[in-house]
């Protein structure tokens, strides 16, 4: 199951709680940090209903929706990260 970690540097959420896809053969699951614990976002892969890939100069941003409208934006990720996690889901 891989595990896409955002860089630190990319966004000022992420310096303290970078954002986090874990992708398996079923679901996605997407983690973003707070100061107490973490929100969690889970997605089944057959609900995917497009992934769009945004970039930036140095980073990359992965925007995943369902087939019931729902949005994810996992920002800040290193862009060869991000292409392989388009890949994955496309």
């Amino acid at each position: 199951m891989p595990t896409y970690i955002a860089s630190r540097l990319s966004t000022n959420d992420n310096i303290a709680f970078p954002d986090r896809l874990e992708i398996d053969a079923n679901n996605v699951t997407y983690y973003k940090g707070n100061v107490i614990g973490h929100t969690s976002v889970v997605i089944a892969r057959a609900n995917i209903a497009s992934v769009k890939l945004r970039t930036g100069f140095f980073f990359a941003d992965v925007i995943i929706e369902t087939i019931g409208g729902k949005q994810i934006e996992a920002m800040g990720f290193r862009k060869g990260d991000a292409r392989a996690i388009v890949a994955l889901l496309s």
